[in-house]
């Protein structure tokens, strides 16, 4: 058998990064290639949406809002508590 020098360089490659004998990643190789393939699903894609924001509004700040609105909110508990 004669194998492409490409193909052997890059079998070499892998056995040199696995630490493993070459003889034992061209088996495991050509195991895998001659096994029954699974189907490969589409990789996940999320649909972006506009949201309608208004020019000037910066959505990475909305927790930052959402924590000084909690904290004005607490203190006037405080307040009201004396």
């Amino acid at each position: 058998m004669t194998i492409d020098d490409d193909v052997a360089e890059a079998l070499r490659n892998l056995a040199h990064e696995r630490r493993q004998p070459f003889k034992q990643v061209v088996n495991e190789t050509l195991r895998r290639g001659l096994s029954p393939q699974q189907p490969v699903e589409a990789p996940f894609k999320q649909k972006a949406y506009d949201m309608g924001l208004r020019p000037g509004i910066d959505p990475t700040k909305f927790n930052q809002l959402a924590a000084e609105l909690e904290d004005e909110e607490i203190l006037r508990k405080l307040q009201q508590g004396r």
